[in-house]
């Protein structure tokens, strides 16, 4: 096998990756709205959530994760002066704060798992959130090889989210106000 074969399994198994890194978050806010419904319903849709969670975490998230982190390894193996690139660096930097997401998302979904929910489905939607901004920032870092541009990139996805985070409570608010007036509708 090539360099070049490494660095396509390593891409394939990072998307995979952030699919389980996307969806589980989704997936807790879900599971969370849904301890509010009524029963026969609630006990229902807590074990069909907790059923999903535990199949991406362990058939897509897990194995993905360390997929993408041992052919990343092979590709700096093959290819070490990447390691003395300031990019290269800074980019092991967000794999290391992605590793941490990854092992706080294992909290939650254990924490769920136990009846905890200590995050409301808002915190977790803007959880889900920080998956994106890994994301970008990776994905602009390793293809302009350059640790300001990246930067840019970031912000302007930053400043994205905080508009789309507002929008969201501003129709909630209004949702709210609407059903408050009318209860039936």
């Amino acid at each position: 096998m090539t360099y070049l074969h490494f660095k396509a399994l390593h891409i394939i198994f990072v998307v995979s990756w952030f699919a389980g890194l996307f969806y589980m978050p989704r997936l807790f806010v879900y599971h969370t709205e849904a301890k509010d419904k009524p029963e026969p319903e609630r006990g229902i849709l807590i074990a069909q959530f907790t059923k999903m969670e535990k199949l991406l975490w362990n058939a897509i998230m897990t194995p993905a994760c360390w997929a993408a982190l041992i052919f990343g390894s092979i590709m700096l193996y093959i290819n070490p002066a990447w390691l003395e690139q300031d990019w290269m660096k800074l980019k092991l930097l967000f794999v290391l704060g992605l590793l941490g997401y990854h092992s706080f998302t294992r909290k939650i979904l254990l924490e769920l798992r136990q009846g905890k929910f200590r995050f409301a489905s808002f915190q977790l939607r803007l959880f889900n959130e920080v998956a994106t901004i890994f994301l970008f920032s990776i994905v602009f870092l390793v293809v302009l090889k350059n640790t300001v541009d990246w930067l840019w990139g970031v912000l302007g996805l930053v400043v994205f989210a905080i508009v789309i985070m507002t929008a969201v409570r501003v129709v909630k608010r209004v949702r709210e106000k609407k059903e408050g007036k009318n209860p039936t509708g």
